[in-house]
């Protein structure tokens, strides 16, 4: 009998290759899966895995399939605590779960907001997770200082934590006012004199904190709020002079300000008061051979007793994915300019 020919033999996944899962809840799984599949399509292409489901059995192929079945095990147990799956908490999962952005470095460690207790700020609006252990080690520490510094690239959650933790101060009563602040520095070009009066011409640098404030509460609180100057959004010229008692203060883009302007905002610092600065050290604006404030305020306060310094990295990006892929590779070419 002549022997058969192994390449006409169909290839079969070998069976240590695939994983199983069975879910109790189907009507959790629907949701699970997402529109069309959509959700798990997305983890198929974040993990390099193939995902079929069988009834209530997602079968998982692929060398990182047992991570994958993590990440679907945690986004499962989400659903149960009544929370919702979107493509944000999908790459959030994944990054916790195993990748650092895409590098394969495992981060163990990151997967506790998936497996139990979880940190949560509630606003008026929605409540909001941190995603990663450096955005839950920055909530702890605003609240347990009352200065803190959140220190790391773009889209890594330092301003929008900090609204959210402000007006969730605010809504229990612990400060009577949230006051937001940016150096009204231009980003490398020039826009020319803007329109309108000083409130038409500050507002396109403030737009980004009033994006975050949208998120937190309905349109026509805030409008109220903002009207009443309990929130006040204004450039950090605009400091000098006062002092800031019972309130909740974020100062962000701090790389932008001056060492004096930094001064000048951290002493503004009243009773009853908090304040939190952000900045990336990586997108200086000022004008060369200008010291950025925020390296200045890191090196003479980083001993001070009861100053948080928190620090973000790309695997911390909360945005789209490819961000962190844009910041490691510019990371690794070197400085800009």
């Amino acid at each position: 009998m002549p022997p058969s020919d192994p390449s006409s033999a169909p290839s079969v996944a070998p069976e240590s290759l695939e994983r199983t899962i069975e879910f109790s809840d189907n009507r959790l799984l629907i949701e699970l899966c997402g529109e069309y599949d959509r959700n798990l399509a997305q983890v198929e292409q974040l993990v390099s895995v193939q995902i079929n489901r069988r009834g209530n059995i997602l079968a998982i192929l692929g060398e990182a399939r047992d991570r994958a079945a993590e990440v679907l095990q945690g986004l499962y147990e989400r659903l149960e605590q009544g929370k919702q799956v979107e493509p944000g908490d999908i790459d959030a999962a994944v990054r916790m779960g195993g990748s650092a952005a895409g590098t394969g470095v495992r981060d163990g460690d990151q997967i506790e907001m998936f497996k139990g207790g979880t940190l949560e700020i509630g606003t008026r609006k929605k409540t909001v997770e941190p995603r990663t252990k450096a955005q839950q080690d920055y909530v702890r520490a605003l609240y347990d200082n009352e200065l803190a510094f959140g220190i790391g690239p773009a889209g890594t959650g330092k301003t929008y934590i900090a609204v959210a933790v402000a007006v969730n101060q605010m809504m229990s009563g612990h400060v009577d006012k949230i006051i937001l602040s940016r150096p009204a520095v231009e980003a490398g070009e020039r826009l020319g004199f803007l329109p309108g009066d000083m409130k038409d011409k500050v507002d396109p640098y403030m737009q980004p904190l009033y994006d975050a404030l949208n998120d937190f509460l309905p349109g026509k609180q805030l409008a109220k709020l903002i009207e009443e100057k309990t929130i006040e959004i204004a450039p950090l010229a605009f400091m000098r002079g006062r002092t800031l008692s019972n309130a909740y203060v974020v100062l962000d883009e701090a790389q932008n300000a001056t060492s004096m302007q930094m001064k000048m905002f951290l002493t503004r610092l009243g009773q009853g008061s908090r304040m939190v600065i952000t900045g990336d050290r990586t997108q200086v604006d000022l004008p060369r051979g200008v010291t950025s404030g925020l390296s200045d305020a890191e090196r003479i306060l980083k001993d001070v007793p009861g100053i948080g310094f928190n620090y973000f990295t790309a695997k911390d990006v909360v945005r789209h994915h490819m961000v962190a892929k844009i910041i490691q590779a510019y990371d690794k070419d070197g400085p800009v300019g």
